[in-house]
């Protein structure tokens, strides 16, 4: 049983899921007394002890059946430390997911909708075994950086009491100098009306980034925020690209977000000579970036800095990280 959460983001962003008709999903305003009651207990117990960097606890709760592991799922935990830092955890929505009554490991897609019926948050997992689980999104309240904790936790009927289980973690930023998702949203619109496509487009996958702290997560707002990204003109695109530097021309592989500063920074990514000298490879890199912002200046007063990350023979290589002021 494979549960850790960090595998099923990726899982839910490459494969194509096959809904089951076994499964159901019951949101938090809908759930039983006794269910929300226990949920929250449990979600505020693991959030608290997140935060509090609280291995033992962590560990006494996590399911049997991932016990190997752990080790990954500290250091995700160990990582988001600095984004929790100075906040205390807060639960935010509960989702109850029921797969109980399928008969084998598949691909579901959870449709959770509120009691009218008029909004709907869509979950999807890969490969997932029968059972019962929840989804329960929390955040640092308080903490600078905004942190937020994504979970989920599996019904483990073969522990004495029968109990919930820790299945999973995800720890994200929520916010970047005091700017949350909902203003890199507003400002991704403002750039898109006056024709600056790429910083709008980095913008929105931005407030994307900062909106939920998982992946496989949908809802009619994110649905939104899809389609007004879509309805771009002339978006970044068709990697790879070629951009001209005097007696250079650098290709570029790909350009995305980068908050591994803490900073709303881009992460350019280019075919490398090769340059095994650490000055040359900087001085390489410059020249890439350089090339770039010259090519989209907009760039420039939108974003803290950018990554030049080198590419050769299949290897990447992360070069180093300029802020926009020191690029020529």
């Amino acid at each position: 049983m494979r549960l850790c959460l960090r595998g099923w983001i990726a899982a839910a962003l490459l494969a194509a899921p096959m809904t089951s008709l076994a499964v159901t999903c019951t949101t938090q305003a809908a759930l039983q007394t006794p269910d929300r009651a226990v949920l929250t207990a449990v979600g505020q117990r693991l959030g608290d002890a997140i935060v509090q960097q609280n291995y033992a606890t962590l560990q006494a709760q996590l399911l049997p059946a991932i016990s190997s592991q752990w080790d990954g799922m500290r250091g995700e935990i160990e990582l988001g430390a600095p984004l929790l830092k100075g906040g205390q955890a807060q639960l935010q929505s509960i989702y109850l997911l029921d797969a109980s009554a399928q008969t084998e490991t598949t691909d579901d897609q959870f449709f959770c909708s509120n009691a009218s019926g008029s909004l709907t948050v869509t979950i999807t997992m890969h490969a997932l075994p029968p059972g019962k689980y929840a989804v329960i999104l929390a955040q640092a309240a308080g903490a600078p950086l905004g942190g937020q904790i994504g979970l989920i936790v599996v019904w483990d009927p073969t522990s004495s009491p029968a109990a919930w289980k820790l299945g999973g973690v995800s720890v994200r930023q929520g916010s970047i100098d005091g700017h949350d998702g909902v203003w890199y949203w507003t400002r991704a619109r403002a750039e898109a009306g006056t024709g600056q496509p790429w910083s709008a487009w980095y913008s929105y996958d931005l407030a994307r980034y900062l909106l939920l702290p998982v992946d496989f997560l949908s809802s009619p707002n994110l649905e939104k925020l899809g389609r007004e990204q879509s309805e771009i003109k002339d978006p970044p695109g068709g990697f790879p690209i070629s951009l001209s530097d005097g007696p250079r021309t650098w290709k570029i592989d790909g350009v995305r977000i980068d908050t591994t500063l803490r900073q709303d920074d881009l992460s350019v990514t280019y075919d490398s000579l090769g340059i095994t000298d650490p000055a040359a490879a900087r001085t390489e890199a410059t020249a890439v970036l350089s090339a770039m912002l010259k090519a989209h200046p907009e760039l420039k007063a939108s974003f803290h800095g950018m990554w030049a990350v080198a590419s050769k023979d299949g290897k990447l290589t992360p070069v180093m990280e300029l802020p926009m002021g020191q690029i020529p």
